[in-house]
């Protein structure tokens, strides 16, 4: 009754083309982003902020990066980690080589040096594709844990392996609490997911889409597969990069190169696969499931009473979170960005059934 766009008008093809249609999405997005800016930081504890909350902006983010190379343009990808760890120590060295480079400078440079790995790893796409691709995408995860394990000037010759980012500042104002950590997440989080929302609605975006649906046919209709393909390779990659960085810089503080192992890299695209491949909405919606449901699981058995070990609450939590997996890609194999577009479709009629 409240969600329904009559009355509202589209007088020019601008209007019409918005990324927010529907007047309510719009407040909608305005109240939310208030609420993140405003009222979120002033209501959790440094231990929500630190464990919960950083790391689920910093996975959105990575998780926008993947899906716009895997669900936008259909090319897969196993190398995700690799550049976010491309992106993290590429930051680190612009960071301490440079003396007072500005800590947004040392991200772009990440991104931009993740970018160009992406983009190299991202050649065999024009001939390969599907399974064969994410095995040639897999090199360069064991390429860049290697670099990162051997090379000593990847991390300015650290006798340990581990690097420190060290003091961070933004603009002459220091980034120390967990509350200013969260807010320039926050904040480069909306800036990149609004240019990938708005990039993926361009020319650019639809010849991505063209290329997942049938290459062939976009070919034939004057798409270059190379240009769409690279493209593609060169923005997820920049994305993933400065996800990476702000995970070295920001959540971390001081990390190894197991920090960007295999793992992370079918963590992000599990997370897209849940939340719904082809779905700005979809990555943060991953995201969420990602982080937040461990953390639901693991204090469910204290919330119910419920006299269990640690380490059997631990195995729940591993079975309960594979079990939920499964159970989301059966019921709705879409993610839960579907289920989420559908319920606005039911919301826009209710009460009435049609």
């Amino acid at each position: 009754m409240f969600y329904r766009e009559n009355g509202q008008f589209k007088t020019s093809y601008a209007a019409d083309q918005q990324i927010f249609p529907v007047l309510q999405d719009k407040w909608a997005i305005i109240a939310i982003l208030l609420v993140a800016f405003l009222v979120v930081p002033f209501t959790f504890s440094n231990y929500t902020f630190q464990a919960v909350l950083i790391p689920f902006l910093i996975m959105s983010l990575g998780a926008i990066g993947l899906n716009i190379l895997v669900g936008y343009c259909g090319q897969i990808s196993l190398g995700t980690g690799a550049f976010m760890a491309a992106g993290a120590y590429a930051a680190y060295n612009f960071h301490v080589r440079f003396e007072g480079m500005p800590l947004i400078l040392s991200l772009i440079g990440g991104g931009l040096v993740a970018m160009l790995i992406g983009v190299l790893f991202g050649l065999p796409s024009l001939r390969i594709r599907g399974l064969y691709l994410a095995v040639a995408t897999l090199a360069a995860q064991f390429f860049v844990d290697w670099l990162t394990s051997r090379a000593a000037w990847v991390t300015n010759n650290s006798s340990s392996g581990s690097v420190s980012a060290g003091k961070l500042s933004v603009f002459g104002m220091a980034i120390e609490t967990p509350v200013q950590k969260y807010l320039f997440c926050l904040a480069i989080l909306c800036v990149l997911g609004l240019l990938a929302k708005n990039l993926v609605r361009s020319a650019v975006g639809r010849e991505w889409m063209a290329m997942r649906d049938m290459d062939v046919a976009a070919s034939v209709i004057g798409i270059r597969p190379m240009y769409a393909k690279l493209s593609a390779f060169a923005v997820s990659s920049f994305i993933v990069g400065v996800a990476g960085a702000l995970w070295g810089f920001v959540h971390l503080g001081a990390w190894e190169p197991a920090a960007f192992s295999l793992d992370r890299s079918f963590q992000l695209l599990f997370m897209i696969i849940i939340g719904g491949l082809g779905s700005i909405v979809g990555s943060i919606f991953g995201a969420a499931f990602f982080v937040l449901l461990p953390i639901f699981l693991t204090q469910a058995p204290h919330w119910l009473g419920l006299p269990i070990s640690t380490a059997t609450a631990t195995y729940l939590e591993h079975m309960v979170f594979g079990a939920l997996i499964v159970f989301f890609l059966i019921v709705e194999p879409h993610g839960l960005a579907k289920l989420w577009a559908t319920a606005r479709q039911k919301l826009r009629l209710w009460p009435f059934p049609h």
